[in-house]
């Protein structure tokens, strides 16, 4: 038994790495993918994707150091977003994080839960940014990314998160079909 949990254990710790590879190389060829293709890729926020793939198919934990540390990391490679807004980011996706488990624990179903998550999270990112803006720490619109398209963007996250997470594992493991 102490073999089984000991071969798991190690299997969610390499596919926890993958991810966070995965991730970091993603995060850091941003730009670079935007500058080549042409296309903004910051509309359909990577930080999330990245973040809601690590709820899904990782454990707990690595999507808290994910949503901790993809802002930081992005700022250390391309010098972008600047250190308040870095540190903003980490906040909402840190928040996220947190009240998917929270409400996950509350609600009946997950389409709500991550979708309410995603919404709350935001709302405290534009609150601490107009707080920010007004204090002169940031110099920016308030909202960057049409909130359509974040709208959008929430709502298949939701559906993606709902469709393949299994709560009952205590952390999110795909389902099996």
């Amino acid at each position: 038994m102490n073999t089984i949990s000991h071969s798991l254990f190690q299997r969610d710790t390499v596919k926890g790495a993958i991810i966070d590879i995965f991730a970091l190389v993603f995060i850091y060829l941003v730009p670079a993918i935007t500058h080549l293709l042409s296309l903004p890729l910051y509309l359909v926020e990577p930080m999330r994707v990245i973040l809601i793939i690590s709820l899904v198919h990782s454990s707990k934990t690595n999507a808290y150091f994910l949503a901790l540390s993809m802002p930081v990391f992005s700022f250390l490679v391309s010098g972008h977003p600047v250190v308040p807004k870095m540190m903003l980011i980490a906040v909402e996706l840190t928040l996220n994080v947190f009240l998917f488990f929270l409400l996950s624990k509350r609600m009946k179903h997950l389409f709500p839960a991550i979708f309410a998550s995603i919404i709350l999270s935001k709302a405290v990112y534009y609150l601490l940014k107009f707080f920010l803006i007004q204090l002169l720490i940031i110099d920016s619109g308030l909202v960057t990314t049409p909130l359509l398209m974040q709208l959008a963007t929430s709502i298949i996250f939701s559906i993606y998160l709902a469709s393949f997470y299994k709560p009952d594992s205590g952390a999110g493991k795909m389902k099996t079909r």
